[in-house]
């Protein structure tokens, strides 16, 4: 089984997790933008600035990941995590990742439920939309020259990202495509969860619905546990298990993905708005846990099955075409991102700039691309 990489094999284990706790907070504090530009940004972290992992293996998780319920970023995070620091760093890395969404949005939360209504945030993020795409695309770049390693996989990409733009589930493209990896291998040439968890997790599983709300805590781990997709997914999902019962109106569901998504971090901090509006503090801790807690468990079961499926070299063909579909993806998003997001010469102005620094200078980091999109899209606003 592969060991958890060390950049630095000098730091002790408490300065690794310290590092990770370090890396994952920032990104959640400066993480606008959704899934891509979060994957975007970790990759830029602890790839190319870090040298945790080997780009390689980077994308071996974000294609193993897409495999999973739940959100992915998050669950990336985790990834990385254990690579530093093991179990621990696992843990460490996607509890920091997940803390700053969830203490802003639980203080709009508390404001929404008092007031009856969201602050004014356009002007804040006008310029931060077009800035955070163009470091998705320079990262997407970079790991399309690691994930396409001969013509098959380049052509089941572009059919993949042809798919996605064309409407098709991402799920059904990413297992499809997989398959047809395996197939093209061919052509060419059970263990107990008790075995795969780390008892803190376990603790967790067996501990948690006494702890909280425990019917609000069980709506969100079912949902976590079989979600798949964006934002919108999730909408769909809630709208199901909360509006149609009559537990939500359908103005608190809206303005909750709404808070979901222009805040940093997972979308799916959108739960703990939902929770504190159903059960107060009570509430929103019921189901932020509940949400999240299925990630940390399918992310523990992965990392025991990742090097099995790269040492197979059936498995290793399926997992080359996840990767590459999984770029697909990331850049189907991208597109569709850029469709609703650059509105004027103003974003263009600020997306084209923000991709030039990101390309050509590769060592900036992109927080300050995000914090430069800003100040230019207020600039560009109230002076032009």
């Amino acid at each position: 089984m592969e060991q958890p990489a060390t950049a630095n094999p000098a730091l002790t284990q408490r300065q690794r997790i310290t590092e990770v706790a370090s890396v994952f907070l920032k990104l959640g504090v400066i993480g606008f933008g959704g899934p891509a530009v979060h994957i975007a940004m970790m990759e830029e972290e602890v790839v190319r600035k870090r040298n945790w992992m080997t780009a390689q293996h980077f994308l071996d998780l974000v294609g193993a990941t897409n495999l999973i319920p739940g959100p992915n970023s998050t669950e990336m995070t985790m990834h990385c995590g254990y690579e530093r620091a093991g179990w621990k760093g696992l843990v460490v890395a996607g509890v920091c990742f997940i803390v700053p969404a969830v203490l802003i949005t639980g203080l709009l939360a508390w404001a929404y439920q008092r007031y009856g209504q969201l602050p004014e945030v356009a002007p804040f993020i006008y310029g931060i939309k077009p800035a955070v795409l163009s470091v998705v695309l320079a990262v997407m770049i970079s790991l399309s020259k690691k994930a396409v390693k001969n013509r098959q996989l380049a052509l089941l990409g572009m059919l993949a990202l042809i798919a996605v733009l064309a409407g098709m589930h991402e799920i059904y493209v990413l297992f499809g495509a997989g398959a047809i990896g395996i197939l093209l291998h061919y052509a060419r040439s059970n263990r107990l969860l008790k075995g795969f968890l780390p008892a803190p997790l376990l603790q967790i599983v067996l501990e948690a619905p006494a702890m909280v709300n425990g019917k609000i805590f069980w709506i969100f781990l079912k949902i976590g546990s079989i979600l798949y997709g964006s934002g919108y997914v999730l909408f769909a999902f809630l709208d199901a298990e909360l509006v149609s019962t009559g537990w939500l109106s359908k103005q608190v569901l809206v303005d909750a993905i709404a808070v979901g998504q222009f805040t940093p971090g997972p979308v799916f901090s959108a739960a703990t708005f939902i929770g504190w509006q159903l059960g107060g503090f009570g509430g929103a801790v019921a189901a932020t846990i509940g949400i999240f807690l299925p990630s940390f468990l399918f992310v523990a079961l992965l990392q025991r099955l990742i090097p099995f499926l790269r040492k197979s070299p059936v498995m290793a063909a399926f997992l080359d075409t996840v990767n590459v579909v999984s770029v697909a993806i990331i850049l189907a998003v991208l597109i569709e991102m850029g469709q609703q997001t650059i509105s004027d010469w103003r974003m263009i102005v600020i997306a084209v700039s923000g991709f030039l620094v990101s390309f050509f200078y590769p060592r900036v980091n992109s927080a300050f691309i995000v914090l430069g999109g800003a100040l230019l899209g207020y600039i560009l606003t109230f002076v032009w």
